[in-house]
């Protein structure tokens, strides 16, 4: 029980009426009543026990049909009671045996029929709104609660997407690297100025991607189709692949032309690090609108098993998140292939 439903411990005021009352006719009993129903209503109002809520109930229920006349008003008490601790809506049902004894005890007071009626309304709805009220309240702590599991997914995602970003950025960028070293290696004995170019290029890629991963910890998404082709072209010719780029010259979306590149970045460093080819064809088609379908395939041996990896899988929640298609294995006729779809207005 919330802490907040001992704010109705305040109703307990409405034992003025009955005491009241007593002093007016005193007797032990009546005294005795008081006593019982006002320590029940506050132990109850603290602790949240059903069990002496069952309890005021009863006294309630007996010094009003024994009293009558002020001694109604712990019915209403006990009603409040009731409507603040069940918490489930079949307890409502309670309600209904208050308020048959608030009516018992009006008819047997002969106030009349409106007043009878009167009785028994106001015992009801002395239950109904503080139970309304502590459903909101259960409703908002559950909101809150929901909102701040949300703020921690959302955190966790953007930690898992900022770290595949990097992956995906850092490998491939190592990966260029490492074929660059090895042409150094196999240059520096025979042609020291080529191993010098190569070396040149090494100290170059690694002044980019201090740069990309700078940009990362701002909000980097990708640089572009453009600027992921021409990395490609380097990149496979450092790897002695050939390369063929097939596709029409169109202004895509920013949001399109970022996800491509990025398709460009992961199928190029898998065709460096797995395939052997010799060969790769990078192919673009643009539809009518602005979603575009990129295709990276290559003439090496292709996987033995499933494509997997971090980089590919998550290319794969990229595109799956735009509304996109993505398929990545062995072409039929040999190599391997991956062929990224997106639609109008995709967003990675």
């Amino acid at each position: 029980m919330t802490n907040r439903q001992g704010g109705f411990a305040f109703w307990v005021l409405l034992m003025a009426l009955p005491v009241l009352e007593t002093v007016a006719r005193p007797s032990i009993v009546r005294w005795a009543a008081v006593v019982a129903i006002t320590a029940l209503y506050l132990w109850t109002a603290r602790r949240q026990s059903r069990l002496t809520l069952a309890l005021l109930g009863v006294t309630s229920s007996a010094a009003a049909l024994a009293f009558g006349g002020a001694f109604t008003f712990a019915l209403t008490m006990s009603a409040v009671l009731t409507g603040a601790i069940v918490r489930r809506w079949p307890g409502v049902a309670l309600l209904v045996p208050l308020t048959a004894v608030a009516v018992a005890a009006a008819v047997r007071s002969d106030v009349g029929g409106l007043n009878v009626a009167f009785s028994g309304w106001g015992v009801f709805v002395a239950g109904l709104v503080p139970w309304i009220i502590v459903q909101l309240w259960d409703t908002i702590a559950e909101l809150r609660a929901t909102r701040k599991e949300l703020a921690r997914v959302a955190v966790s995602e953007e930690r898992l997407r900022f770290s595949r970003d990097l992956h995906d950025l850092l490998g491939h960028t190592l990966s260029v690297m490492v074929v660059k070293a090895e042409a150094v290696r196999r240059l520096a004995p025979r042609d020291g100025a080529a191993a010098a170019r190569q070396a040149a290029d090494i100290e170059e890629i690694g002044r980019q991607a201090l740069t990309q991963v700078r940009a990362a910890v701002t909000g980097y998404r990708g640089r572009g189709l453009d600027a992921e082709l021409s990395s490609a072209r380097d990149a496979l010719a450092a790897a002695g692949i050939e390369l063929t780029v097939r596709g029409p010259d169109s202004p895509l979306t920013p949001e399109t032309d970022a996800l491509l590149g990025w398709a460009v970045r992961e199928g190029v460093t898998n065709v460096i690090r797995h395939s052997t080819a010799r060969t790769c064809a990078i192919t673009l088609v643009v539809g009518d609108g602005d979603g575009a379908e990129l295709t990276v395939a290559d003439d090496g041996a292709g996987v033995t098993g499933p494509a997997s990896g971090n980089g590919l899988g998550g290319l794969r929640e990229r595109v799956e998140a735009a509304g996109g298609r993505f398929t990545a294995g062995n072409a039929p006729a040999g190599g391997f292939r991956l062929t990224v779809g997106l639609p109008e207005g995709a967003t990675p």
